[in-house]
């Protein structure tokens, strides 16, 4: 977790810095869905690789966002969910979405 000392005094400054990067926000979004397993996220989220997702990941919960579980069934995997934190970040989410789709029909509309 980033320390006091190395966050920016500004709060949204502090949040870009949280969700900053180019596959943070996308791991955000599909992890508000459901638990996910490693490999279901890499196939989830197209022109991520391997390496990336696991620095990715780890950067998360290194901030307290993610939680990496391991389940210990045959054969044993792992599992990734957002903790409680992670979570309130969904009207984050929620309200880029909403821009999004009124950005993308406010510019075909003006296409025409």
């Amino acid at each position: 977790m980033k320390k006091k000392k190395d966050l920016p005094e500004c709060p949204v400054a502090t949040t870009v810095q949280l969700i900053s990067g180019k596959w943070k926000l996308l791991v955000i979004q599909r992890l508000l869905e459901r638990p996910w397993r490693f490999n279901e996220l890499v196939r989830s989220i197209d022109g991520v690789s391997q390496k990336v997702l696991t620095t990715t990941l780890r950067e998360m919960q290194s901030d307290k966002i993610v939680r990496r579980r391991e389940i210990t069934v045959y054969p044993p995997h792992v599992e990734y969910s957002l903790t409680k934190l992670g979570e309130s970040m969904r009207p984050i989410i929620k309200a880029m979405e909403d821009f999004g789709l009124l950005y993308k029909e406010r510019r075909k509309l003006t296409a025409n």
